[in-house]
């Protein structure tokens, strides 16, 4: 490694290790939970009282913009997400410390994707605060329906679905296996903290890798019956469960599993590695 690549890594880490940037990042997991928690609830009103509001991050980003303590609570929000962001994106350059194997090049790589998911949501709770429509099924049914406009989209639209699948499976196997405590200062628990702390993780991690592997099923529908409509992601996903009397229930239990995960974001802002 040349010395000026070794200095830019330096540089990257003294950066990363910046208190007020952990600070910033830890808020931003509180935001995160009330996402979560609000789109657990949303869940709730879709299984039981059939709410046609969007039920996903942006929906629930929604449900604050009608009154002022809820739009304070957005801008609170944004910040955080970026401050989450920012440091997923050093976490994506410079990795953590350890062995620089497969594993943690596989780790580099999430923590980009994470990166950007969290400048989405920042830019969503922007888009509401200005008033600007911020509806991300929507924003995929058109992106979907103007890909299999062209040819081989319908293909494109398909491949997409699998790789939203995958990503669901490897979520819930992520919590499953209980790979998310890695990341934990574990020692700081008791065992009773600890211990809720892995089930609330594993509720979580699974219920969001269910509802994802649903969503990427009905856009490979999609694309099979040239559907757009159906590649709304998690909103069609859950709307759909809801439509079924079996799905009523399952749609609850992945609520219940998302509010785990909201409550478990609320121990990551204590005990997560930053």
């Amino acid at each position: 490694m040349s010395s000026a690549t070794s200095n830019v890594k330096h540089t990257a880490s003294r950066a990363a290790d910046s208190k007020p940037l952990e600070y910033v990042a830890r808020a931003g997991f509180i935001g995160y939970g009330i996402i979560h928690l609000l789109f657990a609830w949303i869940a709730f009103q879709v299984a039981f009282r059939g709410s046609g509001q969007e039920s996903d991050q942006s929906g629930a980003l929604q449900t604050l913009a009608g009154n002022g303590v809820g739009k304070a609570l957005l801008v609170l929000i944004a910040i955080g997400m970026v401050g989450l962001a920012i440091w997923q994106a050093f976490e994506a350059a410079i990795g953590e410390s350890g062995p620089r194997d497969k594993t943690a090049m596989a780790e580099r790589v999430i923590s980009g994707v994470r990166a950007i998911l969290y400048l989405v949501l920042a830019w969503y709770a922007v888009n509401i605060l200005r008033g600007a429509s911020a509806s991300m099924a929507q924003n995929q049914q058109n992106k979907s329906a103007g890909i299999m406009a062209h040819t081989g989209g319908r293909w494109l639209v398909g491949l997409i679905g699998l790789v939203v699948l995958g990503v669901g499976i490897g979520i819930f196997v992520y919590g499953w296996r209980k790979k998310f405590v890695k990341h934990l200062n574990t020692e700081q628990m008791n065992a009773s903290v600890r211990k809720s702390t892995v089930r609330l993780g594993m509720a979580g991690y699974m219920a969001k890798g269910v509802a994802y592997a649903i969503a990427g099923v009905l856009v490979i529908t999609a694309a099979v019956t040239f559907d757009p409509e159906k590649a709304r992601g998690l909103d069609a996903a859950l709307k759909t469960l809801a439509g079924h009397p079996w799905g009523v229930w399952l749609l609850a239990l992945i609520g219940l599993g998302i509010a785990a995960f909201g409550i478990y974001c609320f121990a990551q802002a204590r005990y997560r590695k930053v």
